[in-house]
């Protein structure tokens, strides 16, 4: 590798055509956000390894970070019911969320007014007409009223209004259900920057939850959203069946919260000195996402073999879902589309991957975190979806492959924990200090560690 300064650096780009160039070849139109291209340079210096690795580090982020960012805490279709109820943790921060009486979602600190005693278990969900403090059996309302003190005559210093459970900033967006425990914090809306309009037209408030998986991994949560925010990886960790199809990639920063990332599916490596045919492409994708059996179908003269699958993909699932997925386009069927709001929280709304991931802490160590995953699929229009499976719990040890319903995603995944994990010990003995990000490919990563800052320095 030659020494050689590059002017403009953080003009560097890949040999070949940008995604927004590749996908104007699709026979369909993609939606005009995925044609946005927002890319700005903000330096190349290397992200210490403390910033992962310090306890002071980390309780900084418990102080300063996670009590005033939105999260989303459980969607909506988890408390359907009135008294219906999600405990959702960060750190030493815990939240109730549950649906009153009257239909209307809110929020509570996890503690009785009294002593300050969970109301509910860590993690835990059901549904309760109101909430009991287990320890003295004080009472509450699905409102947070204060309705019954045990030996009233002892507190005639209490009343309803002065010890009503403390609330939370709540919101919905997407049949997500968000929640702030700063009460200055700014509205939701404006906290979601380009989401509601790049993402409103997938309809993500309309699928249900299939499949929930939530692993404890052995690496700090941001090097774990780390491994999700670029395809620079791929080649190397996920190298099969790419001799073809290389991802030609997007990757973008919208204002202080959001980032993306779309790469293609299905086509060309322009670095290949011997162009593929379409139908050597469809051989590929019929060969690694296809069925595996049957005969590889025919591209047509004219067609690309990413708009001859894509037909055959909205089909499938136009079948499964009793659904007409006909009006997205080749860009929106399948390409891996990835959107992040800070601090944690992915959004996938394609059709042939529609996930969702969240990442949280681990209160004890920095060295571990917590990874959600979901599957999220389009609700049936003449039926009602099932309720929200319970979460399938993996421990640091267990594959991905124990887990119903992640098909061939979850050895992929495994090797992602594989790198997670020779990461973490990286951390503590290499001895340059820090690591260092490609300017284009990782600006996501720069993007987190900024906003991090950010919070920090207030």
């Amino acid at each position: 590798m030659s020494n050689r300064k590059i002017p403009n650096p953080g003009l560097a780009r890949a040999p070949g055509p940008t995604y927004q160039e590749a996908i104007q070849a699709d026979a369909s139109a993609p939606p005009a956000s995925f044609l946005e291209y927002s890319y700005e340079f903000v330096g190349d210096q290397d992200i210490p390894y403390s910033s992962y690795t310090s306890v002071d580090f980390a309780t900084a982020e418990f102080d300063k970070m996670w009590p005033k960012v939105w999260q989303m805490a459980c969607r909506e279709e988890h408390i359907p019911e009135s008294g219906d109820y999600q405990v959702y943790d960060i750190g030493q921060l815990s939240a109730i969320v549950t649906r009153t009486e009257a239909g209307e979602i809110k929020a509570f600190f996890n503690a009785c007014m009294h002593r300050g005693t969970g109301l509910k278990p860590p993690g835990s969900s059901g549904a309760c007409n109101e909430f009991r403090c287990p320890f003295h059996g004080w009472r509450y309302s699905l409102e947070g009223e204060l309705t019954e003190v045990p030996e009233a005559w002892d507190f005639p210093h209490v009343d309803s209004d002065s010890h009503r459970l403390r609330e939370l900033k709540v919101d919905t967006w997407a049949g997500f259900v968000f929640i702030n425990f700063d009460q200055n914090a700014g509205p939701l809306k404006q906290y979601l920057g380009v989401l509601p309009a790049h993402l409103d037209e997938f309809g993500i408030e309309n699928r249900y939850i299939e499949t929930h998986v939530c692993k404890r991994l052995p690496v700090n949560w941001k090097a774990a959203e780390e491994a999700f925010m670029e395809a620079y990886h791929v080649k190397e960790t996920h190298a099969g069946g790419r001799e073809f199809s290389e991802p030609i990639t997007t990757y973008d920063v919208f204002g202080d919260n959001v980032n993306r990332f779309i790469h293609t599916t299905g086509a060309a490596n322009p670095r290949m000195p011997e162009p593929p045919t379409q139908q050597e492409l469809m051989q590929q994708l019929w060969g690694t996402r296809g069925p595996k059996q049957g005969p590889c179908p025919t591209v047509p003269e004219g067609l690309t073999a990413r708009d001859v699958y894509a037909g055959i993909i909205q089909s499938q699932l136009g079948d499964k879902y009793e659904q007409d997925f006909s009006g997205y386009s080749t860009a929106q069927t399948l390409d891996s589309i990835e959107y992040f709001l800070f601090p944690n929280l992915f959004i996938f709304p394609g059709l042939s991957l529609p996930m969702v991931y969240r990442f949280r802490p681990d209160p004890e160590s920095p060295d571990f975190c917590y990874f959600d995953l979901f599957f999220m699929r389009p609700k049936h229009p003449r039926s009602d979806p099932p309720a929200p499976p319970e979460p399938f719990h993996l421990d640091i040890q267990d594959s991905y492959t124990k887990a119903e319903g992640l098909g061939f995603l979850g050895a992929v995944y495994d090797q992602d924990t594989d790198n997670m994990a020779a990461q973490t010990r990286g951390f503590k003995t290499c001895a340059k200090g820090g690591q260092t990000l490609g300017n284009y490919q990782e600006i996501r990563i720069r993007h987190v560690h900024k906003r991090v800052n950010d919070y920090l320095s207030d």
